[in-house]
């Protein structure tokens, strides 16, 4: 009895769901559940995206250091989950975690402050790497209101409901945008924008499916570099571009006023209006090199753009305006020194500086201060191989690619690490070893929900509980 009522609840809710996307559809409304809340915790702010609420890899909380030291950091729980290089989002109470688990892409929601399994939903792929990176997702979740969306490595978008994770809609983006296979698979996050979902698919015409894998070199576009699609049916509301897609996401600000999308693809950064997909311009900027790629986020102050890339050109900063753009400065092609040069994690901005890891391999990777305005480079320290940034208050969670976790403040004057933070669980008898949690690579970057910070490495995934000032959770 108990099964029959618990299934006739969850068929009223879709019926629910589905009424209020009818209505929505015809009044253009906004429309969604009142989805429960089930954080118990009431201080904090929600982490539903990529690089945050705002996408810039700043959370808004406060009150967890002291003399620029971590008041207390323990490990609340921490989990296996599956292979891929993304980090859950966290909305309402609920974590979504997106893994692969063999032959199925799977998208656990968790409670945040548990880890307790609520629901999960499961997709079929043969997604191969064609470098022999871990075969999982490199796109996070993306949660708005009532809906989750995921993107595998393969490319399937799926629209997923909150409450159950029940499908509300998908599209096979390489079936059908002809999708020729990039050197690591599909891993552009794509993001809510009003009522559509803007993507970075980057489709190929009939004649360029049929080259080798890995010769992106002899592929071309077809007018769907960015796509556009409504958010709560999948159908396409525009798509532009004859550019190929990277692994940089979809960038949204406000400038004068004014909406603006930026997509920083593989042949270089595009200023779009994200309402209506009209270009502003395109700016080229790539290495020469085939195997190379675009990751980093643009990241927006103001009027002005920061791009920076690990392969070649490195570094610009652009001013932008209604049709065009501007450089304000950029590293120079006939000069050894790059100002900055970002592979996959994004620079930070704080009070006229960015703050970023420049650098391709582990043993050139440096963490660095760079001035806004100048791109004068104000410190950088070597050493500690490829690192992945958080800002909290006017500090730095950095995570490195082995593992190690350690607080520093945003000073432009010096580097100065505050405290290491041990991600360890206790052994399991007395005298036991803490057992390490976190090993290489742990590429993506920690994120903050409601005074818990969750990191990841391969196959484990950790949350750890910030002390606050006031004592209350």
């Amino acid at each position: 009895m108990a099964v029959m009522v618990a299934s006739a609840v969850r068929r009223a809710r879709l019926h629910q769901m589905l009424l209020a996307s009818m209505i929505a559809a015809v009044s253009g409304a906004s429309y969604g559940t009142d989805v429960p809340d089930l954080w118990t915790r009431r201080q904090g702010a929600d982490w539903p995206a990529f690089l945050g609420p705002a996408g810039d890899g700043t959370s808004s909380e406060t009150g967890f250091f002291a003399d620029g030291r971590v008041r207390g950091a323990k490990v609340l729980w921490h989990r296996a989950v599956g292979s891929g290089y993304a980090m859950p989002s966290v909305s309402r109470g609920r974590l979504f975690e997106f893994s692969r688990h063999g032959g199925q892409n799977r998208l656990a929601c968790l409670r945040a402050e548990t880890g307790e399994p609520l629901w999960d939903f499961a997709y079929a792929t043969d997604y191969e790497d064609l470098y022999g990176y871990e075969g999982g997702p490199r796109c996070c979740p993306v949660v708005d209101d009532d809906r989750v969306y995921i993107m595998g490595a393969e490319g399937i978008l799926h629209c997923l409901s909150v409450i159950d994770g029940s499908l509300v809609w998908k599209v096979d983006t390489t079936q059908q945008f002809g999708v020729v296979q990039n050197f690591f698979g599909v891993g552009s996050t794509p993001v809510v924008e009003g009522e559509l979902l803007i993507a970075a698919i980057g489709g190929s015409p009939a004649e360029s499916r049929s080259v080798p894998p890995g010769q992106l070199d002899r592929v071309r576009g077809a007018n769907s570099g960015v796509v556009a699609f409504d958010k709560r049916t999948g159908a396409v509301r525009y798509q532009f571009s004859d550019e190929l897609a990277s692994y940089a996401s979809p960038t949204l600000a406000t400038i004068a006023g004014r909406r603006w999308g930026f997509v920083f693809a593989r042949g270089g950064l595009i200023g779009f209006d994200p309402v209506t997909g009209r270009q502003d311009f395109h700016v080229p900027w790539r290495a020469t090199i085939l195997e190379s790629v675009n990751a980093a986020n643009p990241v927006v102050v103001g009027a002005e753009v920061l791009i920076s890339e690990t392969y070649g050109p490195g570094a610009a900063l652009l001013r932008v305006e209604p049709g065009g753009y501007d450089v304000v400065w950029q590293d120079q092609p006939r000069t050894r020194r790059r100002i900055l040069q970002c592979h996959w994690s994004t620079p930070i901005h704080h009070d006229g500086h960015a703050y970023a890891c420049s650098g391709r391999n582990v043993g050139d990777a440096e963490l660095r201060c760079i001035e806004w305005k100048t791109g004068a480079v104000k410190w950088s320290h070597a050493g500690l191989g490829r690192s992945s940034l958080l800002l909290v208050d006017g500090h730095f969670f950095c995570l490195l690619e082995n593992g190690s976790l350690f607080v520093f403040p945003a000073n432009a004057e010096r580097f100065e690490p505050s405290a290491e933070i041990p991600v360890e669980a206790a052994g399991d008898t007395a005298g036991d070893e803490p057992k390490r949690l976190l090993r290489h690579p742990a590429w993506a970057a920690p994120i903050l929900a409601h005074g818990l910070l969750y990191v990841r490495g391969p196959e484990r995934l950790v949350c750890l509980e910030l002390e606050r000032a006031d004592g209350k959770p």
